[in-house]
Parts: C-alpha cells; sequence; structure tokens
C-alpha cells in the first residue's frame, strides 16, 4: 500500500497520561513553525492505545493547552483507541507475510538471560520464542521478526543513523491485547499521509523499528527529525510527573501565553532573549536545520 501526499504533513501526537510539560510543548512548537512555514498541515492524534495509563479529561486538557499557546492544527483530534481495526488489519499482513509470532517471555525473563546481545537500546530479545512459544500457559504477546542489521536513516537533526544499532524481534501487540506504540505509530502516520514526524530524540532508536514496518507493510517511510529534550539542572529528561513545569501551573500561575512561548524560543535559539513573543511571529524567522540538537536544561527558577 503506497501512498502519495504532495502536500507537507505531519502531527501533534500526545499520550494523554497526564498533563502537558514544557518538553512536549518545545516540540510542538517546532512541528507546528515547520507545518507553517512549509505551508503544510498538522493533525492533532491522541495517542490513548495504553488505556490503564490515560488520565480521565487529560486529552481535553493537552488540546487546551495547545489552542493556548496558539498551536492550532488542522485535522483531528484522532482517537488511536478508534483505530483497532487499523491495526488488527496491519497485524493480519504481517502475518500473511510470516513475518510475525506469538511470544510468551515477560520482560524479567528477557532481561534475566545473561548472554542477550545489546544494542543503543538494552537488552535484545534472543528469539527465544521463534521457533515456538517457550510457555504454554500464559497468554502470548506478538512479536515482529526484526531481521540485522536494523535499517539506519538520515534524522534532519542528527544527521546520519547507521544500520545495525538496534536489534532484537520486538513487541506488536501486548499478552494483555494492547497494542504497541511501534505498530500503532507507523498504521497512523502512513494511513494519515504523514510526510514528516517530528518528535523528541529519546525515540531515535525507534525510528529504525518502525523504518522495518514501513517497508514490509508497503508503506512510504516519511522523514524524521528528532528534537533535543528538556532536561531539569540534573539531566532528567522533564516528564508528566514534574507537575510544577505543566503548562497548565504555569498558566495557573499567571504566565501568559507569550511569555512561555518566549522562553521556548529562546530555547531553541529562534530569539537572542526570552522575552515574551507570539508564536505567529516565529513562522518567518523559523529554519528547522539551525535549531540546536542539545537537550536543553530548564531552570526551574526562571
Amino acid at each position: 500500500m503506497n501512498l502519495v501526499t504532495t502536500t507537507y504533513r505531519t502531527r501533534f501526537a500526545p499520550s494523554p497520561t497526564g498533563k502537558m510539560h514544557l518538553g512536549h510543548a518545545r516540540t510542538a512548537l517546532v512541528t507546528w513553525l515547520r507545518a507553517r512555514k512549509l505551508g503544510g498541515q498538522i493533525i492533532m492524534r491522541i495517542e490513548d492505545i495504553d488505556r490503564p495509563r490515560v488520565v480521565p479529561g487529560a486529552a481535553d486538557r493537552i488540546c487546551r493547552d495547545h489552542e493556548w499557546l496558539g498551536l492550532d492544527w488542522d485535522q483531528g483530534p484522532v482517537l488511536q483507541s478508534s483505530r483497532e481495526e487499523a491495526y488488527e488489519s496491519a497485524l493480519g499482513r504481517l502475518e500473511a507475510l510470516g513475518l510475525i509470532y506469538p511470544c510468551t517471555c515477560s520482560r524479567k525473563e528477557i532481561a534475566e538471560i545473561a548472554s542477550a546481545p545489546h544494542g543503543d537500546d538494552g537488552p535484545r530479545y534472543p528469539g527465544t520464542c521463534r521457533l515456538g512459544a517457550a510457555k504454554t500457559d500464559r497468554a502470548a504477546s506478538i512479536r515482529f521478526f526484526f531481521e540485522d542489521p536494523s535499517p539506519g536513516f538520515d534524522d534532519l537533526l542528527h544527521g546520519s543513523f547507521s544500520p545495525g544499532r538496534v536489534g532484537g524481534d520486538f513487541v506488536l501487540r501486548r499478552a494483555d491485547g494492547v497494542w504497541a506504540y511501534q505498530l500503532a505509530v507507523v498504521v497512523d502516520d502512513a494511513e494519515m499521509e504523514i510526510t514528516e514526524v517530528i518528535r523528541g530524540d529519546d525515540l531515535l532508536s525507534s525510528t529504525p523499528r518502525q523504518i522495518a514496518l514501513y517497508r514490509a507493510l508497503g508503506y512510504r517511510v516519511p522523514g524524521f527529525a528528532h528534537v533535543g529534550l528538556v532536561v531539569d539542572s540534573e539531566g532528567t529528561r522533564l516528564s508528566k510527573r514534574h507537575g510544577s513545569i505543566a503548562i497548565e501551573s504555569l498558566r495557573e500561575a499567571g504566565r501568559s501565553a507569550e511569555e512561555v512561548i518566549g522562553m521556548l524560543a529562546f530555547s531553541l535559539g529562534l530569539t537572542a532573549t526570552d522575552a515574551p513573543i507570539r508564536a505567529d511571529a516565529l513562522i518567518e524567522r523559523f529554519e528547522l536545520s539551525e535549531i540546536p540538537r542539545s537537550s536543553f536544561t530548564w531552570n526551574s527558577e526562571g
């Protein structure tokens, strides 16, 4: 299945597992500026497939935070939880191609295999169930045959990501029936005709897996740009656990949207100071290739 579009298309893809934080807002600003500079389109997709982790009301609050910052979108919101038939169809196509198999290994068991090879992102699954499920008394996940060497790619910010850096057959559907991120995001981005994926660079190592799925399913592979993360003074990535730097918290503390955008713009090298500014005032000066590749340290006292 090959989809062709001449329009630049990208997406916001928040997970409604908590409040929108500065790290997500920074990447969303890059996404928005890139699309608006190129006259393209943005889809709002709510990645809510991991239902046990979804916080009630979080999706609506995250959408309101985007709107408050001036980061609008052109289509959506689309809920991943409404697209399970598409994931089931893709899994069926992979099964027909002989590219998946059931696996009954737990994460703990894999981690405890001392001989398991390692890559950039930790232990690689050693293929224990490739020739048949190791356990017959437990539910099975579904894994994808991920052959070596893994695909390489050219990231628009980080440059060349060489082949073979990640590996190990990976899960497409968990044993509890929850769809894995790798499959859902590929099917969604392909069927929504996304031409470029912009996201945090903590997902760099996921990209070769997704490229393998794009190719197996006959989809066109989009471009990728992985933005540096926002970290605290100790170098730890900001997350939804950092409540004080949630966009909602900053708004409630009296910060204006222009103040928040100003801080983010300064962190991206788009402005000389962190003075307040509207997002749309940044469009003309924005160039994706000129934003910093490194992480940005957030000063909680700023």
